[in-house]
């Protein structure tokens, strides 16, 4: 998975192709031996940061005329080298020359060998030269032919004959134009029919069109809209049909192709899928839902299932009486159809649209609607949660008046649907006028806490974004999905702290910052812009380098820049690139364009998306002079590996602040490092400095053992000294020091010293965290109890929480985790007011606050009244933030007998099948689930992967849970032997390269540090 990476390393005019390129720049033969030109049927209709060139084959790339030499020398054998060799062996000064007299005539074997040499030499020079001008097959080259291309050898068709296409993308021949497309489900046979007419246009001459159908039946093709019925051929590998002509569609010509097909409602969470739920009298409903991202449009649909082939869309989905069906567009009319059912018709799209972003649903939901800024803004869900959706509607209503105003770009469309599934994968998804949710992420009731309500906005405003960055403006290809996820998880905090600021959204997103900073420190990690080629590849593009560690370097280039600029600069994106797909450079172009005193922006941030992982910045200091040096941040399974010889480079826009005045922007400093080592200048008066302000910046630092002493210092004088974000990055930055082997452990626990002082959540929740982990990585190895340390640390900050409601929203962050951390631990007054607490709940004399749910829930969970009094409760709910946290206690209970009941619930018998990673998670957090839940994952694997595709973020989340605790050789053996089993069921993912480093890099933290941790603890 990872032998892309040496490549995404390249700079990016090494990388970079046109889509319609016809040869690579690279090998320039002899003149005389004339290549055929390229067919452009034959082009992979690709962006051009998505093809590689042969060239930069390694760290250190070659110039031009080595390169060219190189490559000659491979393709024309030992006689080039050997002449090579002989020029510079007499041409250099410092060659030893033989003495005129020493020549000698040459020994009748010697002659022998030359002449065999040279013949062998000459003959493989004529094969070179005629080569192109035959055609092989896998019968041979039988003729010559002096114009054609080599054929490429095409698989079998389901049929048996030849399959006119052999790669996974589309041929660049024939695109689309629009979609009529028409869906008839039956709700009660679990199937649908349906049929495509695409109309399009051919832009090479072809004789073929090839695209994609996966599990579908296709029961009649004709072509042109005449009578004309043709064949269709099927590579079931490659999910792609095709049909084939004995002449060629010429170019600039216009042709309609129509597929009649049927296919079984899916069973997974993907394609044109059958979901259920429970009325209020407990009678069984059904309907139908979409979720074509990535690749899952072709199981609805025949269509040209790549996000560069947009095109416009009209829709008609038949439905019985009753239902309701929604579709990306208004509709426009209702006409009867046979069998007593009704036909919708909607809209012609009025944008043309990715067929991922397509959508419909077919169910018996009611809704509350709004209208603003010309758009009627709708939430739909089931009957019994409609009161569920007041919340969810206004912030909708008032985030698409925010985006409307900051792009200075009206939402293009008449109406906007926010639909509640009852089982939804996802934790939403942007369909373009139709965005689809798991009820979890935007139903809340009235009484929900603002952390609740925080998370439904927060949801809310990313799909907001997304219809701007993804849908209006689209990656051309799948390697630069984080145009789509990274900008839509910035624009989301961004917009919560503009419009909702006491949401204090900001502690979320630090934490967030923080976890991407860790994942992406691993070797396992890939850079922002990386290669995904298969379908496992694409998948797993959904991941933290793509949404987080793509929303962190935005944060960290708006940072950097002046006034409105960013903002501007993605204004122009916007407007430029409206309707059309994209590449990272365009972005960065734009920018550009609007920031005269940056004019370097792409040359900056291509050092941030084109190579994995992040700078750690040294900073040592000597008088006057502080010299910053940075090199990669990598966790190595190596000792020696990490403090190799860097061989990367970033362009960092570094922020500091010093003693003198540390506390506010006005304070903030900047310093650009390009280069290993630079220096700045500080008066010697000043004690300590502290890089990266508030943590915008992207990289960690390390200030060496004097540095690191006065910052300690100075936070055990006064620990408000610097921001709450600064010190909780002081924090992440020691912790994960310590894990590089940068700093010991003894020096962790100084700076932890100072925290019995603190009150702010965003530090305390990273402490605690930190220690969490560590605690419950030492009570799998059945080694030291951190509990005493920890609560020697916070115990006094747990006594002085409160356990009633509580508004503000960072202090509810702060009470949850060291209410949590308490209880956890056995503390008997957290474990006394939390069981108080819960049967006043449980008579109905008291409510228990949303953030304390979950601790007051896992409490209750230990007793058996508590657990079935528990079960009861999840079943009867209606409140679905209540059922995850009543789920998630059930799932961390300490009784293994409930642990194997519950972890069950992959048949969907006691819980939606859905839940199973938060159940799996929740499991594997305890001493005695973890490996309870491991040994599920693996007698369970198969019929995981076919509840969740291999590479899904479900997929990701079940390994990482299950297996990022261990830290003995015997677990690394266990989880390296039965991954690497796995074979095409998931050995290939980037998540099993990522579990097997982190178990190794545990288990090296480990060995370096046990001996001392028994010593001071």
């Amino acid at each position: 998975m990872d032998g892309h990476e040496a490549r995404a390393n390249l700079p990016r005019n090494m990388i970079e192709n046109s889509m319609f390129e016809e040869e690579p720049d690279v090998v320039d033969l002899a003149k005389d031996s004339a290549f055929p030109t390229l067919d452009p049927d034959e082009v992979v209709y690709e962006p051009r940061s998505s093809r590689l060139l042969v060239r930069g084959l390694g760290e250190n790339d070659m110039d031009d005329d080595e390169e060219d030499s190189e490559s000659s020398a491979r393709l024309l054998g030992m006689s080039f080298m050997n002449r090579s060799a002989a020029h510079r062996a007499g041409s250099s000064p410092y060659a030893r020359q033989a003495p005129p007299s020493s020549c000698s005539r040459p020994s009748t074997r010697t002659t022998v060998v030359c002449v065999l040499f040279l013949v062998i030499v000459v003959s493989m020079s004529m094969v070179l030269y005629f080569l192109p001008g035959c055609t092989f097959t896998r019968t041979g080259c039988p003729k010559e032919n002096s114009t054609a291309p080599m054929e490429p050898v095409y698989p079998n068709s389901t049929t048996g004959e030849p399959f006119p296409w052999a790669e996974l993308r589309l041929p660049a021949s024939v695109r689309p134009v629009h979609y009529d497309l028409t869906v008839n489900p039956d709700l009660d046979a679990m199937t649908f029919t349906g049929r495509t007419v695409i109309s399009m246009a051919v832009l090479h001459a072809t004789k073929r069109i090839v695209l994609h159908a996966a599990d579908l039946t296709v029961t009649k093709a004709t072509f042109q809209g005449q009578a004309r019925v043709v064949t269709l051929l099927e590579y079931k590998p490659h999910q792609q049909v095709a049909v084939r002509f004995p002449e060629e569609l010429k170019q600039g010509q216009r042709c309609v192709l129509t597929l009649d097909y049927h296919a079984s409602l899916s069973s997974t969470y993907d394609g044109f899928y059958n979901s259920s739920y429970a009325d209020k009298d407990g009678k069984k409903r059904v309907l139908a839902a979409t979720q074509f991202e990535p690749l899952y449009a072709r199981k609805a649909f025949p269509c040209f299932d790549e996000p560069a082939f947009k095109a416009t869309f009209l829709v008609r989905i038949s439905r019985r009486d009753g239902y309701v069906a929604l579709s990306n567009m208004p509709k426009a009319k209702t006409t009867n159809i046979t069998g007593g059912l009704l036909l919708d018709e909607f809209e012609k799209s009025s944008v043309n649209m990715s067929t991922y972003l397509v959508a419909f649903v077919v169910a018996t939901f009611q809704s509350v609607s709004k209208n603003v800024s010309d758009t009627l803004v709708s939430v739909y869900s089931v009957p019994e949660k409609k009161d569920h959706t007041i919340y969810a509607l206004d912030t909708a209503c008032k985030l698409l008046q925010f985006y409307n105003s900051y792009f200075d770009i009206a939402y293009p469309l008449k109406k906007l649907d926010l639909v509640a599934i009852p089982d939804f994968l996802a934790g939403a998804m942007e369909n373009w006028g139709l965005i689809t949710f798991r009820e979890t992420s935007l139903l809340v009731n009235n009484q929900s806490s603002p952390l609740q309500k925080q998370l439904i906005a927060s949801v809310v405003a990313h799909e907001l974004a997304h219809q701007w960055f993804g849908n209006l403006v689209t990656m051309s290809w799948w390697n630069d999905l984080w145009l789509n996820e990274g900008f839509a998880t910035y624009m989301q905090y961004m917009s919560l702290q503009h419009e909702y600021p006491l949401l204090d959204i900001g502690n979320h997103f630090l934490t967030v910052r923080f976890r991407a900073l860790d994942k992406d420190a691993l070797n396992s990690s890939h850079a922002v812009s990386a290669r995904a080629d298969t379908p496992e590849q694409v998948a797993e593009m959904f991941d933290s380098v793509s949404y987080e560690k793509g929303a962190s370097i935005l944060l960290m280039l708006n940072a950097s820049l002046s006034g409105d600029l960013f903002r501007k600069g993605i204004v122009g994106y916007l407007k430029k690139f409206s309707g059309s797909n994209t590449v990272t450079d365009d972005l960065w172009n734009s920018i550009a364009d609007v920031t005269q005193q940056h004019p370097n922006i792409p040359g900056m941030m291509n050092t941030w998306t084109q190579q994995k992982g992040f700078p750690l910045v040294s900073v040592s200091r000597d008088g006057d002079l502080v010299t910053l040096t940075q090199e990669p941040f990598l966790l190595s399974t190596d000792a020696t590996e990490s403090t190799a010889p860097p061989t990367s480079r970033w362009h960092i826009p570094v922020t500091y602040v010093t003693a003198g005045c540390s506390l506010t922007p006005d304070c903030v400093q900047v310093f650009t490092l390009e280069n290993r080592n630079a220096t700045l200048k500080l008066s010697k008066d000043v004690k300590w400095l502290k890089l990266n302000f508030q943590s915008t910046g992207f990289y960690m630092v390390d200030y060496g053992t004097a540095g690191w002493a006065a910052l300690i210092e100075a936070l055990t004088e006064n620990c408000t000294v610097l921001p709450r974000e600064d010190r909780a990055s002081l924090i992440h930055n020691m912790f994960a020091l310590s894990r590089l082997g940068r700093v010991s452990f003894r020096q962790v626990l100084n700076l932890l010293a100072y925290v019995v002082n603190e009150t702010e959540a965003a530090p305390v929740s990273e402490a605690l965290a930190q220690l969490n982990t560590l605690h419950l990585q030492l009570e799998k190895r059945n080694e030291l109890d951190l509990a005493s340390y920890i609560l020697e640390r916070f115990e006094a900050l747990m006594m002085n929480q409160t356990w009633g409601e509580e508004p503000c929203v960072s202090k509810q962050e702060l009470r949850e985790a060291l209410l949590q951390t308490a209880c956890a631990l056995d503390v008997p007054d957290c474990l006394q007011k939390a069981s108080d607490l819960y049967r006043q709940y449980a008579n109905g004399s008291a409510r228990v606050p949303g953030d304390l749910q979950r601790v007051v829930f896992s409490v209750a969970a230990r007793s058996e009244d508590g657990w079935a009094e528990l079960m009861q409760t999840y079943a009867q709910s209606s409140d679905d933030a209540q059922k995850r946290k009543i789920l998630q206690a059930l799932a961390s209970t300490r009784d293994t007998r409930h642990i194997a009941r519950w972890v069950g619930g992959l048949r969907g018998e006691l819980v939606q099948t859905t839940e199973l990673p938060l159940i799996i998670s929740a499991v594997s957090g305890g001493f005695a689930g973890s490996l309870l839940a491991w040994d599920f994952t693996q007698q369970n694997w198969d019929a995981l992967i076919k509840k969740f595709p291999v590479g899904s973020f479900a997929i990701q989340s079940i390994i990482m849970s299950t297996t990022s605790h261990f830290s003995t050789q015997t677990h690394l053996d266990q989880v390296r032997n039965f991954l690497g089993s796995l074979k095409k069921r998931g050995s290939q993912m980037r998540s099993v390269q990522v579990a097997v480093e982190t178990i190794m890099l545990n288990q090296r933290w480990m060995d370096a540090n046990l001996p001392d941790l028994r010593h001071w603890l």
